[in-house]
């Protein structure tokens, strides 16, 4: 199945925020050294996301998904 513009840019926005951590530090902000206090990869001893990063991350995926579908329907109409 071929994916169009959109649902390329909705998968690369999707990957983004899960390599950034949706805003690394615990409010988003970068420390005084400029870095956001994020670990880079997660570990057993992290704390699991809050419900708030969760409900977040639930938004992304809903929105690569639903951007997805769009550029599928707009591809199939294409054609």
């Amino acid at each position: 199945m071929r994916r169009g513009p959109w649902a390329v840019a909705a998968m690369a926005v999707l990957c983004a925020a899960l390599a950034t951590g949706c805003g690394g530090g615990k409010d988003g902000s970068a420390d005084a050294d400029g870095s956001s206090g994020a670990t880079p990869t997660p570990s057993a001893t992290a704390p699991a996301p809050s419900s708030s990063e969760l409900d977040e991350l639930n938004r992304l995926v809903d929105g690569a998904e639903s951007a997805a579908d769009k550029a599928d329907s707009d591809a199939a109409n294409d054609h």
